[in-house]
């Protein structure tokens, strides 16, 4: 665990593998903190420096705005800069994706290679952001979750008792560090940028995705000249919790590939 110091506060950073090997950078997924990955480190190529972060206003990170996919960009960039010392293969998940995609557009320097999980250069509408931000300050996260968790599981992971842990983490996001979020994704559009980048690029997807349809994000990795696509079967918006092996077997080839300068 370490503090990488923002303008707004502290960015919560997790650094694992060796100090000198080449970095992985993972961005999270929206309501989600660098747990998200847990279960696909242990199972991706040894050897690497992965680093993850809780983005601002979730998990131990601090909040401060955040309300603009532009902020969430220049934390990653800081991260990439400040603890990677980049460049490095970018890994995120929805937000993380969009994240990624931003950085990648505007910094191509520090991206090598990019996996872009269940994202989309444009993630929902501005509507129905706005529409989860007004629930939210009127009730509540927990108000939500329920609803939530059925968008981010398939059928038989809710099935098990597993599903209340996810269900507490997005639960207990502050509230407002998950209404600016949703204002970044609400104002947030790459297509013609992502349509532009030229960088090896992964992107992986699950057939029960009710968040991140897999329909949506093969289109995205369309927008990408050479991006070679991948659905997982059986999984949702979060694979590397409900399929990590699966989606450990599709990254970790990329990751070796791409990782070594």
């Amino acid at each position: 665990m370490q503090a990488l110091k923002r303008p707004f506060g502290s960015l919560h950073v997790q650094v694992d593998g060796p100090e000198a090997a080449p970095a992985v950078v993972f961005a999270n997924s929206l309501g989600t903190d660098l747990r998200l990955w847990d279960r696909v480190l242990p199972v991706l190529p040894q050897g690497l420096r992965y680093i993850r972060y809780d983005k601002r206003g979730h998990g131990l990170s601090a909040l401060g705005g955040g309300a603009e996919i532009g902020d969430h960009a220049e934390d990653a960039i800081a991260v990439i800069e400040g603890v990677a010392r980049g460049p490095v293969v970018f890994v995120g998940l929805s937000i993380g994706g969009l994240i990624g995609q931003v950085v990648a557009s505007r910094r191509p320097d520090l991206i090598r290679a990019i996996v872009l999980s269940n994202t989309a250069a444009k993630l929902g509408t501005a509507e129905s952001w706005q529409a989860r931000i007004q629930a939210v300050q009127e009730a509540g996260l927990d108000s939500i979750a329920d609803a939530v968790m059925e968008r981010w599981f398939a059928p038989a992971f809710r099935a098990t008792p597993e599903l209340g842990l996810w269900r507490a983490m997005l639960a207990r996001t502050p509230a407002q560090g998950y209404a600016a979020a949703c204002a970044a994704l609400a104002g947030a559009d790459q297509t013609e940028a992502t349509r532009a980048l030229r960088l090896p690029a992964l992107v992986i997807a699950g057939s029960e995705d009710g968040a991140s349809p897999s329909a949506t994000v093969q289109a995205t990795a369309a927008l990408i000249a050479g991006a070679a696509f991948h659905e997982i079967a059986g999984a949702g918006h979060l694979p590397c919790v409900e399929t990590p092996a699966a989606w450990a077997a599709l990254a970790a080839p990329f990751l070796k590939a791409h990782a070594h300068v």
